[in-house]
């Protein structure tokens, strides 16, 4: 029997889907709320509160696995990228390498609370295909 089976299938490929949340997860974290299908969201939301949980840990092992779950690939600096970097330039940075020093650093907001880190703000439903929107955003505690 399949009782208790969890499966998101929206019509995409498993690796479409990975990519999917860990673009959305990487928006979520930089901005603080996304807009997107009630769908989505709700499966958005087991992961962007399973990220607070790994960052809550603060360990070397958290940040590989927070790196791995968000897909993030770090180029190369180049040898003058690098000596900007020393100096305090973070601009030779892509945005991917900001947002996991963004995650840690969000979990100071959440150090006393032991889950439920985002709400979901149901809206109108879109105008081309009448699909039920929301807003997935943390919480400001």
């Amino acid at each position: 029997m399949k009782h208790s089976k969890h499966t998101f299938k929206i019509g995409r490929t498993s690796s479409h889907k990975r990519c999917l949340i860990a673009n959305m997860l990487k928006d979520l974290i930089v901005h603080g709320r996304v807009q997107t299908t009630v769908a989505k969201a709700k499966e958005l939301r087991r992961h962007a509160d399973k990220m607070i949980t790994i960052a809550k840990k603060d360990t070397l092992a958290s940040k590989r696995d927070a790196i791995a779950k968000l897909m993030i690939r770090f180029n190369r600096l180049t040898p003058k990228q690098r000596r900007l970097v020393k100096e305090g330039d973070l601009s030779s940075y892509n945005n991917d390498r900001k947002v996991v020093d963004k995650l840690f650093q969000m979990k100071e907001k959440f150090i006393n609370r032991n889950g439920g880190y985002t709400r979901i703000i149901k809206k109108e439903n879109r105008v081309g295909d009448a699909a039920p929107l929301c807003i997935l955003e943390y919480l400001e505690e």
